[in-house]
């Protein structure tokens, strides 16, 4: 993460933020002596200069400290910025996997870390470093045996206390930050899964897990406030103990430098006091940031040094020998299988047969075990990774519904589509009457909490379908929908003219007698291809998944 960092800026602001030190730290020494001084009644002209430097460190004292304010948030804002495009980049090309919500929550809450590492780490612990080491050097210099004195409570504040401050926020930070995911993963439950507890009659129990885990959580966060002003208090004590034994070792030296070590060696170890709080938000984001680096240090899957341009037009797709295992479960085993450029097949077959999998290996998005994936005759390797996602892509079964306009969700797939194409392809989804029955038409916002689930497939659909891309892989695009809705659409996109190559994974077979070819998995692999009528007159896989769906359907696939 350091080429996020304007190291001008944050250079800028230790900078100011050590000359606002010295000018408090001048402050306190001048304002002393002149105290101290004019007790003893001297002429005006001998208090004429420390006036007007008790005057300058006052007001420059505020000036750096803005300054340091000004050019230190600056820096960690710009900072935060760069971290959080970096981030959204690399999720957006695959670099991280997760599909649970409340990790991805718990991830970009890491990012607000560099912000706590620059602000309430690094600047006041250089501040702390630079003030209170100038402290010690006026007082050294003044009266050695004093610097020495200082200097062993510039040891307990600066080092010891921050290393116990440290020490005791590992104990606790830990179990804060498990707690708090644990109460994020319970608020998405009850928000995300208010229906089915409610049907269930779950949701008192649920709610009560959710108070369960707010209550420890307050108390884990108790418990750390408790380290928080233990630490705080033990500061105060020391450095009044460091105040007062530096008054013991200069006493004899008049009553001037008296007053003027003592509050110097005061102020001296306040300004370390932060050291102590340094430590412990240290504590916390250091592990936070070292796992966003870990991200975006992730290389990036395939690029090749010089990749080859992506052929327009429908394309050839193949598998060679794919096999695809996740853990210990086989999800495809040695598939082959080769669709020809403008060609439409289906893929079917029962629960886990590997179909899903088998278009995330055609599109590049799982990594096979074996085997090699072909895009127009050359591996998927041969291609830039953004090039491959734009020319093989289409509707998988997780499919992202953004939270804005439905002609923003659709423009996505082409930002120079026309009215006339978003209506196209609104009509071939089967939506245009749902949209055109929106308050604003395409321009209502929606979430995918405001769209039933086959409103949501079937504007999925549409995207898909507006990016008209060279191999389209649809995974379960009429999921949600009636039957004889599904049936028409997927009929239509076996029969329309134009497009790219289409790989459509379809639970009902009903219509799948327009496909050009069926591919029939069975536990990861390819046990039957052919054409609707070719299948259903040989015992096997297909005829047995029509018989099931015979029967579930009151005859109907009979009639087709």
């Amino acid at each position: 993460m350091r080429r996020e960092v304007s190291w001008w800026r944050l250079a800028g602001a230790v900078g100011a933020g050590a000359l606002a030190q010295w000018c408090g730290l001048g402050l306190a020494a001048a304002s002393a002596w002149m105290i101290a001084r004019a007790a003893e009644r001297p002429p005006l002209v001998a208090l004429g200069l420390v006036i007007v430097a008790v005057r300058g460190c006052a007001v420059f004292k505020g000036v750096f400290r803005y300054a340091e304010r000004l050019a230190g948030h600056d820096a960690a804002l710009e900072s935060l910025a760069g971290v959080r495009v970096r981030l959204f980049t690399a999720l957006g090309r695959g670099r991280w996997r997760g599909g649970d919500a409340a990790a991805l929550n718990g991830m970009l809450s890491d990012v607000d870390c560099v912000q706590d590492l620059l602000l309430r780490c690094l600047l006041p612990a250089s501040g702390a470093l630079l003030g209170g080491g100038a402290g010690l050097a006026l007082v050294t210099v003044v009266h050695p045996r004093s610097g020495a004195v200082l200097a062993a409570g510039l040891l307990a504040a600066g080092v010891l206390l921050p290393l116990a401050a440290a020490l005791a926020s590992c104990r606790t930070g830990e179990a804060v930050s498990a707690q708090r995911d644990a109460l994020a993963a319970a608020g998405l439950d009850l928000v995300e899964g208010a229906d089915e507890l409610t049907v269930h009659g779950a949701a008192a129990g649920a709610r009560a897990d959710a108070g369960r885990a707010a209550a420890r959580l307050a108390v884990l966060e108790r418990r750390d406030s408790l380290v928080a002003d233990t630490v705080a208090a033990l500061g105060l004590v020391v450095q009044t103990a460091t105040a007062l034994a530096v008054l013991l070792a200069v006493r004899e030296a008049g009553t001037v430098t008296t007053a003027t070590l003592v509050l110097t060696a005061l102020v001296a170890v306040e300004l370390v006091l932060p050291l102590g709080e340094a430590a412990r938000q240290g504590v916390t984001a250091w592990p936070a940031a070292r796992r966003i680096a870990a991200l975006l240090r992730a290389p990036e899957a395939g690029g090749p040094a010089d990749p080859r341009p992506v052929p327009p037009g429908p394309l050839r797709v193949e598998l060679l020998g794919a096999s695809v295992r996740y853990g210990a479960r086989t999800a495809l085993e040695q598939v082959d299988l080769r669709v020809e450029r403008g060609r439409r097949i289906a893929v079917v077959g029962a629960s886990g047969a590997g179909k899903s999998t088998l278009l995330a290996a055609l599109s590049g998005a799982v990594p096979l075990d074996r085997g090699t994936a072909l895009l127009a005759g050359l591996p998927l390797a041969s291609y830039a990774p953004d090039d491959v996602r734009r020319a093989v892509c289409g509707l998988a079964q997780d499919a992202h519904v953004f939270a804005t306009t439905v002609r923003a969700n659709l423009l996505l797939a082409r930002p120079g589509a026309t009215d006339a194409d978003l209506t196209g392809v609104l009509r071939r989804a089967r939506l245009l009457d749902d949209v055109e029955a929106l308050p604003l038409g395409r321009d209502t916002p929606v979430t995918p909490q405001s769209l039933s689930g086959g409103q949501r497939r079937r504007l999925l659909l549409a995207r898909a379908l507006l990016a008209d891309p060279g191999v389209l892989l649809l995974d379960e695009p009429t999921e949600g929908l009636d039957a004889a809705t599904a049936d028409e659409l997927v009929r239509e996109l076996f029969t329309s003219p134009g497009g790219g190559t289409v790989v459509l994974v379809a639970h009902r077979l009903a219509a799948l007698r327009h496909a050009d070819e069926i591919v029939v998995m069975d536990g990861g692999r390819v046990a039957q291809r052919g054409t609707h009528t070719a299948l259903a007159a040989v015992p096997g896989p297909y005829r047995d998944l029509l018989e099931i769906e015979s029967l579930t359907t009151g005859g109907e696939m009979a009639r087709i």
